[in-house]
Formats: C-alpha cells, structure tokens, sequence
C-alpha cells in the first residue's frame, strides 16, 4: 500500500463549504479502484485543520486519482479556502503487510 497523507488549513469562514466539497470527492474517490481507503480527518481543538489519509493500492495510483474530474472539481473548488497551501507526506505500510497479518 501507498498512504499520502494531506495537511491542510482552512480559513477559518470556509470550513463548512471545505467540508463538503470534501466529502463529496472523498466518497467519489473511493470508488476508484486504486483507492483502498480515503479517510478526512478534522483537527478537535482547531476545527480549520484537516488531514486526507488516502491510500492507494500502487504508487502509480495518486497519479490516476489526480486526473479524476472529481479531484480536478475540488482542487479547483477549495484553492481559495486555504489559509496556506496544502502539504502532503508519502508513506508505505509496515503493518500490517501484504499477507494481512494482524
């Protein structure tokens, strides 16, 4: 698995429109079948932060999400909610593995 997660800060009158933009290409994106989990995340004691926890089945699948119409609409939707721009880091599972181990 591949896992991006994607730190983002909204301002502060925006939080409730970002919200659902996001939630709409968060269930959109689940259905790519790339896209083994697609989780939003709101920070409790400052409710404009936000993680995306997305993970991917291959590397070459973030790409694939990024040409989707629907990430392109909320791209597009959400670029003047930032307080700051987005940042993201890239991890690979450790555990549980492959063979599903738990």
């Amino acid at each position: 698995m591949f896992i991006v997660h994607v730190f983002v800060h909204v301002k502060p009158e925006h939080i409730e429109t970002f919200k659902a933009a996001t939630l709409e290409n968060a269930h959109n994106s689940k259905q790519e079948p790339g896209v083994a989990r697609f989780d939003v995340i709101q920070q409790q004691d400052d409710q404009a932060r936000f993680v995306l926890v997305e993970v991917y089945r291959t590397p070459d699948d973030p790409a694939r999400h990024r040409e989707t119409a629907h990430y392109q609409k909320w791209r597009d939707a959400v670029a003047g909610m930032m307080a700051k721009p987005r940042s993201s880091i890239k991890y690979t599972n450790v555990f549980p593995d492959e063979q599903g181990w738990d």
